[in-house]
């Protein structure tokens, strides 16, 4: 790669072509996800979303944002101080998303139903508390989606005892086309900038609620989408989509 592809028109460029090769290479894996989140809303579940480090960007493009499905709730390891009643400092352990034990613990205070679709977010795919989270769910009869990088994935070892990675314990595997280390442009000398997964994910979780609710309209139903809260009567009428979820998912300022 030259050096005048490090440039915003270098990675709008290189960036632009992976989105287009991920539209196309997925329209299948794309179609098997949409069939999950459908049937979870059709069944009255609620979308579980988690994910850790940057992928919590990507839980927030799916999970309680204008234009989305409001059965939608966001797993953060902050859960374990927000309603597990831990001291704040426990979120202080760099390593706490290795741990054994705490996918476990977060499972457990969401008290998901088993309509509930678990979605869970990992560029590479090992860490333990993903695996942990992917394992739980499996185990208590939910589906599972995964959105990584299997050119990561692939590329580097297991970290979880059991020798999974998390797409390897999915339902569906959404592939975000990332390469190994996420970041796009090759620097001279080694090295590289710029992370593509954010732009890829969000493509790849918005066409999935697209091809969902085009699903749910096909059947004869209304998507229960949230209306932005920055429009009038936006906040008021999403409260009252809401209320079937009541206390299923959880709405903060974060």
């Amino acid at each position: 790669m030259s050096v005048e592809s490090v440039s915003a028109q270098g990675f709008a460029r290189e960036s632009r072509s992976v989105l287009e090769h991920v539209v196309e290479s997925s329209r299948d894996a794309v179609a098997a996800a949409a069939d999950l989140v459908a049937a979870c809303v059709r069944a009255d579940g609620v979308v579980q979303a988690f994910g850790t480090g940057h992928s919590q960007a990507l839980v927030l493009e799916l999970a309680g944002r204008a234009g989305g499905l409001v059965p939608t709730n966001r797993l953060s390891i902050a859960d374990l101080v927000l309603y597990g009643g831990e001291d704040p400092s426990v979120l202080d352990d760099p390593l706490l998303e290795r741990r054994a034990g705490v996918a476990e613990r977060l499972y457990d205070l969401a008290a998901p139903r088993p309509q509930d679709l678990f979605v869970v977010i990992s560029n590479s795919g090992v860490n333990n508390v993903i695996v942990e989270m992917a394992l739980r769910a499996r185990e208590r009869g939910h589906r599972v989606l995964a959105l990584t990088s299997l050119a990561h994935s692939r590329a580097v070892p297991a970290a979880h005892p059991s020798g999974h990675k998390l797409a390897d314990i999915a339902d569906v595997v959404l592939d975000n086309a990332a390469p190994r280390g996420d970041a796009l442009l090759e620097l001279p000398g080694g090295g590289a900038v710029c992370a593509l997964s954010t732009l890829t994910g969000a493509m790849l979780v918005q066409m999935t609620v697209a091809e969902a609710a085009g699903r749910l309209i096909a059947a004869g139903e209304r998507p229960p989408v949230y209306v932005s809260a920055n429009v009038p009567g936006g906040f008021e009428g999403n409260l009252e989509l809401e209320k079937k979820y009541a206390g299923r998912i959880r709405r903060t300022a974060s």
